[in-house]
């Protein structure tokens, strides 16, 4: 789940100036430390270089190092960007480095295309796309703009292509601050730059120096970097913990949270419209000041079956492999028809998946860039590994998949609603299935805020460690013999399964 949240690091980027001579005095490394809720979570260290024929090259190299209640997790999201003298992008090696092992993602122009090579989970992936706009003017925006002396409300526009997105993302910055402050013994102009990426809602507050210095950059009010020397910037103690710091905790524990007929919550945050899922499960609407979030338990005989493969290209796009699905890969495909056996009905196949990822996956928490594959290999992870698999798997055999993003409630000493990930599968209808906690159809505290790929579930990152549940009321009368919810997912966090390390 918290995948997101480090990639959404990369997108804040803000590098140096423009043309040749301000390059020369902007030369050299700076460095960050990284925090994550108040807590120091990382460092960075922003590169910008000229080679001998004017090439420039910009360099971001983020490390996480965060605790995941007790287990200690690194991260690191290395990307490097190289422009031609004119400023023209010619290409984008990104990389990131996590438990599981290296994922590349290369980019190069070539023509009036850019040609895209992601290599994730020892499975390699080509694709070309229009050669996008962005241009050395992009990386360096806030630099080259406050040495303008931009004025209040001042805006600027900007694009840049995001190898593990996978499409080009384009944003808005304006002019919301301007003060003196006496930076080095000197009176400097600050610049306070509100940024906007709108295909993710994502914000971004910084603050840059008159000479073109990011002082300090605020993402999502949760994730800040903050210039350091280098020595600083390392001094990193796993004091963060990701899991705990960023639940919505509730002063009582629910009881029979599983086996629930219905709950209704009361929400405060910074949810917008795109978080406000409603279906014949769940209702998420805005009363007030607050949002009021209504579930009901589904049953099995309520369920719509079909016949596949259907011929509905809106289905058919969530029966395609992408770089993290890689469900066309013999080995998937292998595993997926051995689970099924000759099941025909899509909803008792893909409870067959559900199953047999929860049976077969061992539960750690894993802050890492997630892949089917790797995942297939392991047999080990949090909800995003148990989901991701169970979506690859489900693809496989022609059944339309996609990942769900919300929370969930888990019991135990810190009671409360920790940030999960699912999935969604159509069988007839659109139905929630949770392979994590071995759910056919998700109990009554999934609430799901996001939906699709990586980057739609970038909208999470404003609500992640900013929400506050209450519970409004709750009916608790359930049918014991229903086979959509097993028995075995009522235990208590000491007892096993389900606990925090799988709501992440």
């Amino acid at each position: 789940m918290y995948r997101i949240m480090w990639v959404g690091v990369l997108l804040t980027a803000s590098v140096m100036a423009q043309d040749a001579a301000e390059i020369d005095a902007l030369l050299g490394d700076t460095w960050y430390g990284l925090y994550l809720n108040g807590e120091k979570a990382g460092y960075a260290m922003n590169s910008l270089q000229r080679d001998d024929e004017g090439r420039v090259t910009a360099v971001e190299d983020a490390r996480f190092m965060v605790n995941m209640v007790g287990a200690k997790q690194d991260l690191r999201i290395f990307t490097k960007r190289i422009y031609a003298a004119d400023g023209r992008l010619e290409a984008i090696v990104a990389q990131v480095t996590d438990p599981a092992g290296v994922s590349d993602f290369n980019a190069r122009i070539e023509g009036d295309e850019l040609v895209l090579v992601s290599v994730a989970g020892g499975s390699t992936e080509e694709r070309r796309f229009p050669a996008p706009a962005e241009s050395l003017q992009d990386t360096i925006k806030h630099a080259l703009w406050v040495r303008q002396k931009p004025q209040m409300g001042d805006v600027i526009n900007f694009s840049t292509f995001e190898p593990m997105y996978q499409q080009e993302v384009a944003g808005m910055s304006h002019i919301v601050g301007i003060e003196e402050r006496v930076l080095d013994g000197v009176p400097t102009l600050v610049y306070q730059i509100k940024t906007t990426l709108d295909l993710m809602g994502v914000e971004s507050m910084a603050l840059v120096a008159e000479n073109g210095t990011t002082l300090e950059d605020v993402i999502s009010g949760i994730i800040v970097k903050r210039i350091e020397s280098e020595e600083s910037a390392k001094d990193v103690n796993y004091s963060s913990d990701v899991i705990v710091s960023n639940a919505a905790l509730i002063p009582e524990p629910i009881e029979s949270p599983r086996s629930m007929e219905s709950l209704r919550l009361i929400l405060r945050g910074p949810i917008t419209g795109e978080h406000l899922f409603n279906d014949d499960r769940q209702t998420l609407t805005a009363e007030g000041d607050c949002f009021v979030f209504t579930a009901r338990r589904i049953s099995q005989d309520e369920i719509t079956r079909a016949t596949l493969p259907t011929e509905d290209p809106e289905l058919l796009r969530w029966t395609r492999p992408t770089v993290f699905v890689q469900s066309e890969d013999p080995r998937i495909v292998e595993k997926a028809k051995e689970i099924i056996g000759d099941e025909k009905d899509p909803f008792e196949a893909s409870k067959k998946i559900c199953a047999w990822v929860h049976a077969n996956m061992r539960s750690t928490f894993s802050a890492r860039l997630t892949n089917a594959l790797e995942v297939l290999s392991s047999l080990e992870g949090d909800c995003t590994e148990h989901s991701i698999l169970f979506i690859a798997l489900a693809r496989a055999i022609g059944i339309p998949a996609r990942e769900v993003a919300g929370l969930v409630y888990v019991e135990g000493q810190k009671p409360g609603f920790y940030f999960h990930q699912w999935a969604k599968v159509w069988v007839g209808q659109w139905v929630d299935m949770d392979p994590t906690f071995n759910q056919p159809l998700v109990d009554v505290t999934h609430i799901k805020l996001a939906e699709g790929d990586l980057i739609k579930q970038a909208k999470l990152i404003p609500v992640i460690g900013n929400l506050r549940i209450e519970v409004a009321a709750r009916e608790t009368e359930t049918a014991p013999d229903d086979p959509a919810m097993p028995e075995s997912e009522t235990e208590t966090v000491e007892e096993g399964r389900p606990s925090p390390e799988n709501a992440t």
